[in-house]
């Protein structure tokens, strides 16, 4: 991707992989290897054997690979189409509310906002490059950071499955009364704008759901002389099932000091999700008289 990871880590490694995928038989999403035929079943096939093969070459990501499984699997991630979502980020220190309508195409992870206070006011990443319209909007973000940082956190599993993506197992640790199995994701060299990125997933032992996730932020465009925030715990406050795929309803999120979650810093409601299937290709383009993003 950028590795845009989102900007804050996941662009990259899903763009590090993919073209992206034929929305029908009849009409294609996005460019394809015409080296080979493909259809839309036979794409994501290919995508998901990789992976899993991958994947089930270490404790790590056999690990992962249940929990992405227990999730709904990559097939079903993949085949339903773009998502889109309600994404409220509230902080409770008084910052900047993100609040915002996304649809995201996580095949190529290509995302598209409306920001909730005034719909008329986009953003988002086309791929390439970041955009506001129109171009003088003030949306209230960095679209290059911000247009697929919700998306990354919701897609938790399943955006750990791509290449460029480093797998640990760590000591399982307790939350909320259970033991929960850790696996911490960082990148290679060189993947996304933010290599330096981690998180740490908690991954219930019997039900393989995620419970929560910790996560530090070294964006360039935050840090240009390097470092990164102090690690964050983001509680996961519910599950949804939508289309075979379960989702968070919400989360909260705390200062993580002394191994263990402290100030509670932010809530964040996801609602209103539900996958487009019908979208074409070019609802992710940067519109005609947008403002393009110079530089992180």
């Amino acid at each position: 991707m950028k590795k845009t990871k989102p900007a804050h880590l996941l662009l990259a490694f899903l763009l590090v992989t993919c073209t992206t995928k034929p929305v029908s038989n009849e009409q294609e999403s996005h460019p394809v290897d015409e080296s080979k035929e493909f259809t839309p079943i036979t794409w994501i096939d290919d995508r998901v054997a990789e992976a899993e093969k991958r994947l089930g070459e270490s404790d790590a990501g056999k690990l992962l690979l249940s929990s992405i499984q227990a999730h709904g699997g990559l097939r079903q991630w993949f085949g339903n189409g773009p998502i889109a979502f309600h994404f409220d980020y509230q902080p409770l220190d008084g910052g900047r509310r993100r609040d915002s309508y996304q649809v995201v195409d996580q095949w190529s992870v290509r995302a598209v906002h409306e920001v909730a206070a005034n719909r008329n006011l986009l953003y988002g990443w086309d791929g390439k490059q970041a955009w506001n319209y129109p171009d003088t909007a003030e949306v209230g973000v960095n679209p290059r950071f911000w247009s697929t940082t919700p998306f990354y956190f919701i897609g938790l599993p399943f955006v750990l499955a791509d290449e460029g993506v480093i797998l640990e197992r760590l000591t399982p640790k307790e939350y909320n009364g259970v033991n929960y199995d850790l696996i911490k994701a960082s990148y290679e060299s060189g993947v996304g704008d933010a290599p330096d990125d981690y998180y740490v997933i908690y991954i219930h032992p019997e039900t393989k759901l995620m419970g929560g996730l910790r996560y530090i932020v070294s964006y360039p465009g935050f840090f240009p002389n390097g470092g990164h925030n102090p690690e964050k715990f983001m509680e996961i406050l519910g599950h949804q099932e939508v289309e075979g795929v379960t989702i968070p309803t919400g989360y909260h999120t705390f200062w993580f000091k002394d191994a263990e979650p402290a100030e509670h810093i932010t809530k964040i409601d996801v609602t209103e999700v539900a996958f487009k299937p019908e979208l074409q290709s070019n609802f992710f383009d940067a519109p005609e008289g947008a403002k393009i993003q110079e530089g992180l």
